[in-house]
C-alpha cells in the first residue's frame, strides 16, 4: 500500500482513485468515490486509505479483528459505515449512484 501524496492531489497504487485540492478554495478537497463531498486534508487521507484498501484481497494484512476494527474507524471518520465505505470506494473511477452526489459534509466536522 503506497499513497503519494503532494500538495493538491493524493493518489494511490492500488486504485485509480484520487483525491484534489478543490481550486479557488482553501483546505478542502474532493475524493473520487465520494463524489459532492467537500473533506479537509486528513479525512482526504483517510478516503484514499480506504481507497486503497479496496486494492488489496485481504484488506487487514492478516488478522481480522485488527483489519475491521481498523476499518470501521477510517470509515467512521468519513461519515460512514465500513461496508458501506468499502463498496463506494470499491466501484471503478467515475461511477457514483445520485444519493452519494448529494451528500455534502461540513469541512470542519472531518466529513
Amino acid at each position: 500500500m503506497t499513497l503519494t501524496i503532494a500538495d493538491d492531489t493524493i493518489s494511490s497504487d492500488h486504485s485509480a482513485h484520487t483525491a484534489r485540492a478543490v481550486p479557488g478554495t482553501r483546505h478542502l478537497w474532493e475524493v473520487s468515490w465520494l463524489p459532492g463531498r467537500h473533506l479537509d486534508r486528513n479525512s482526504a487521507i483517510t478516503a484514499m486509505v480506504l481507497a486503497d484498501i479496496t486494492g488489496h484481497h485481504d484488506p487487514g494484512g492478516g488478522h481480522q479483528l485488527w483489519a475491521r476494527a481498523r476499518l470501521e474507524g477510517w470509515a467512521a471518520e468519513l461519515g460512514l459505515t465500513a461496508p458501506d465505505a468499502l463498496t463506494r470506494a470499491g466501484r471503478p473511477h467515475g461511477r457514483a449512484d445520485a444519493e452519494e452526489t448529494a451528500i455534502t459534509a461540513d469541512p470542519e466536522a472531518g466529513g
